[in-house]
């Protein structure tokens, strides 16, 4: 049975400063993924995902980047938004029995630039960013649908908010 994953879009601007990051930040060999904000891990009913999600109707909403958060052994981009928080939890109530444990904890929305590092260079690269960082806006524009394939992921639906 396939796995879907389901992340955030955000405006192309504040996607592409995210790529640029995690292009120079993660481990080359391990980057399959440009940047993004992954609101579920594991989701499995297709028909019911589409279903569901076409029948959403939320407004495009801006999200705040304040900080950053240290991973261990990674750096992220620490998001937050009401907005994106009500989003969450109105799709999980939606898919809650399926939910993996992962996806049942609490949410703490997020763009990882670094992972699966050595913690020393995390901390240095968490310092570095922390030092030069001014907080900033992006925005929400849709939700997107992936296959994960093991390592990477295959794109597989869009669904725009209004």
């Amino acid at each position: 049975m396939p796995v879907y994953i389901l992340t955030l879009r955000i405006d192309q601007k504040s996607q592409v400063f995210f790529d640029q990051q995690r292009k120079a930040y993660f481990p080359k060999e391990r980057n399959l993924l440009n940047a993004h904000l992954t609101l579920f891990h594991h989701l499995v009913d297709y028909d019911d995902i589409v279903n569901f999600l076409k029948s959403l109707v939320v407004k495009q909403f801006d999200l705040e980047v304040n900080s950053l958060r240290f991973l261990g052994n990674g750096v992220a981009y620490k998001i937050e938004s009401e907005e994106l928080n009500t989003l969450r939890s109105k799709i999980a109530q939606h898919f809650w029995n399926n939910l993996t444990a992962q996806d049942r904890q609490g949410y703490r929305p997020h763009i990882t630039v670094q992972n699966k590092v050595k913690a020393e260079e995390a901390k240095e690269l968490y310092h570095t960013l922390s030092g030069n960082f001014v907080p900033f806006a992006c925005y929400a524009l849709g939700l997107d649908l992936w296959e994960y394939l093991g390592g990477p992921w295959k794109h597989v639906d869009y669904f725009p908010l209004a």
